[in-house]
């Protein structure tokens, strides 16, 4: 049953994530402070949250926030012209519009018709956040010129950040006052939010873990650069900045160096398919006209741990009755796998254990993650 969630469900906060990927050189005279070149090729940023934090204090998490209404703004028209105009701005064509559960009440009902669409909203809030908690700037000169098809501002190949301007702590700090100064920031520099730079990854809605917690309906960029910019952690939201490679990434939390949550294990577990930087970046621009998936991932507990159920899963309920509570079952995780076929989940064994296993095949022209299976040694 796909209904429309009741008056009394969660309130959702719409949010915006990047998952940004850097190219990694191999060591060389002017590179001997980076790590050895891992075996895909590139690293992702990875966030340490502050463990003042109300939601997920202490985890590593790619940069990202809510949406505010300055990303929104009608004031965004101008900087963009007379390059770049609605109402695609020079983004892809929008995709079709597919039937996704859950409903959620109230997208778009009361919309200001002069405010941004969301494709470019979502976009000027990803790259704001990442400044704000990273010190970077994900911005383009005004006036460049596109380097593929008329009107388009997209690259053919990854793009670099922008070098931190003076007094960038300052701005920082009036940006994370009143995010309407980002807007300003970008005036002063003559230079607009790079929103050709991120592609549509996936959505994620946050699934339901106690009666009144924070939930989120979150879309996911993913942007590629050449190389691997500065970091500067805010020292309030984030306390710390590094990269790591997919299969570096899964060790780390595996040795309890980090801790992730499942969907960002998952998105992790999804981009090892990519051998290269020019690999992901080239099926990104492949399937940009797809959009993003949504999924909201249902809990399934057990006696010895827990599951999370994605769309496709033979164990997974379009209930709106799940939506405020899980599935619950006296088997153990061992048992339940035993007697499914058709899966698309994660597998929480404990807080450092995560298994993923899919029999499914992608939508949507997207790579799933393969199955990886935790060893019985370190259960």
């Amino acid at each position: 049953m796909s209904a429309p969630l009741r008056p009394s469900s969660s309130r959702w906060r719409r949010a915006a994530s990047l998952v940004l990927a850097a190219g990694w050189a191999r060591p060389g005279p002017t590179t001997q402070s980076l790590p050895p070149l891992p075996d895909e090729g590139f690293r992702l940023l990875l966030l340490q949250r502050s463990q003042g934090q109300g939601f997920m204090p202490g985890a590593h998490v790619f940069p990202g926030g809510v949406l505010d209404a300055a990303d929104r703004s009608a004031d965004w028209l101008r900087l963009f012209a007379p390059h770049h105009l609605p109402p695609r701005f020079g983004l892809s064509p929008k995709s079709a519009p597919r039937t996704a559960f859950p409903v959620l009440p109230g997208y778009g009902s009361d919309a200001d018709a002069e405010a941004l669409p969301d494709d470019v909203a979502f976009r000027i809030c990803a790259i704001r956040e990442a400044f704000e908690e990273a010190g970077l700037l994900l911005l383009r000169p005004r006036g460049s010129t596109p380097d593929s098809g008329h009107g388009s501002g997209l690259r053919s190949e990854p793009g670099c950040a922008l070098a931190p301007p003076p007094g960038m702590a300052d701005w920082r700090a009036r940006v994370h006052s009143d995010p309407r100064h980002f807007l300003s920031l970008c005036a002063h520099l003559d230079c607009t939010p790079d929103i050709w730079a991120l592609h549509d990854w996936s959505t994620w809605l946050t699934p339901f873990i106690r009666p009144g917690g924070r939930r989120f309906d979150t879309a996911f960029f993913l942007c590629c650069l050449r190389e691997p910019p500065a970091t500067c952690p805010d020292e309030t939201e984030v306390v710390s900045c590094q990269w790591s490679s997919p299969s570096e990434a899964t060790q780390s939390f595996i040795s309890k160096e980090i801790w992730l949550a499942p969907p960002q294990f998952y998105e992790i577990r999804r981009l090892e398919n990519f051998a290269s930087l020019s690999d992901l970046y080239q099926f990104c621009l492949d399937r940009g006209l797809e959009g993003r998936e949504r999924w909201l991932p249902i809990s399934l507990l057990a006696a010895d741990g827990a599951l999370q159920l994605l769309p496709g899963d033979e164990l997974y309920l379009e209930d709106s009755d799940y939506l405020e509570k899980p599935l619950s079952t006296e088997k153990k995780i061992e048992e339940i796998m035993k007697e499914g076929k058709t899966f698309h989940r994660v597998v929480l064994h404990d807080r450092h254990l995560y298994s993923v296993h899919v029999t499914v095949q992608p939508k949507s022209k997207h790579v799933y993650p393969k199955t990886y299976v935790v060893g019985k040694s370190r259960m």
